[in-house]
């Protein structure tokens, strides 16, 4: 049996769920520092960071160790098929640049058991720790799932609401870096049409009963949107917190001398 999924748990409960992004620290040991400091998941990104499957796999089965909840982003939507994220051991997936209501509704098909979805059946394996469930495992594992959508496109946000309302959606993420390079405005986070974008996001999200997810610049920027409604937070990325600590405390010495 499963632990329960804590990002689940919370997000019913009206918590905020507290996580980071990985990109270069495809470690054991770095998935135990996260859940060290009190997180709740860890995102293992295939888009832009280093890792791979097998690397994937093996950080997955640190994370059940650690206690912390397993997500990953796929590269893109071609990545096929989305399921074997989830039969390696991920509770959760992110796809990244969801556009349209029918992309949305093929990802979730993609990740759920019938009769919700078309996932293919492999039991015994890493996602149900080599032990074959009997036939309650389907509605618990689709429950158990976490369905991530990255809006990161002026288009996603044209199809806004048919994106929101697909049934089987978890969370809305913001993918701000791609969406103001999108609005011709990029990397302007305190332009006034991105911040409509952000609102729209919170406003949808409160419609249809879902999270919104962000990855903040810092800690004031990340206390700002919790208050404005987003529950899902990556603490920013294993290379920006890194590099940000090493830096300050280098700073600091050399201040000193």
């Amino acid at each position: 049996m499963k632990r329960p999924n804590l990002v689940k748990e919370k997000l019913a409960s009206g918590k905020i769920a507290f996580g980071q992004l990985i990109l270069e620290l495809f470690t054991p040991g770095a998935v135990h520092i996260i859940a060290n400091c009190g997180l709740d998941f860890v995102i293992f990104d295939m888009e832009h960071g280093r890792g791979d499957i097998v690397q994937l796999s093996a950080l997955i089965e640190s994370a059940k160790s650690a206690g912390i909840v397993p997500l990953a982003r796929v590269p893109d939507l071609g990545f096929a098929p989305l399921s074997r994220l989830l039969d390696v051991g991920a509770r959760g997936v992110m796809v990244p640049r969801v556009e349209t209501g029918e992309q949305m509704r093929s990802i979730v098909q993609q990740l759920k058991y019938a009769p919700q979805g078309s996932r293919g059946v492999a039991l015994g394996v890493a996602h149900d720790d080599y032990r074959s469930a009997g036939a309650s495992y389907f509605a618990d594992a689709n429950q158990d799932t976490i369905v991530i959508a990255l809006l990161e496109t002026a288009r996603a946000f044209e199809n806004l609401d048919e994106i929101l309302s697909t049934p089987g959606l978890d969370i809305a993420w913001m993918g701000h870096f791609d969406l103001t390079v999108s609005m011709g405005i990029p990397a302007q986070f305190d332009h006034p049409d991105f911040l409509k974008m952000m609102d729209r996001l919170l406003e949808g999200c409160r419609r249809h009963n879902l999270a919104a997810g962000f990855l903040p610049a810092d800690p004031a920027s990340t206390v700002y949107w919790i208050k404005k409604g987003f529950r899902v937070i990556s603490l920013g990325s294993d290379i920006g917190v890194y590099q940000g600590g090493l830096q300050a405390f280098h700073d600091a010495v050399r201040s000193a001398l």
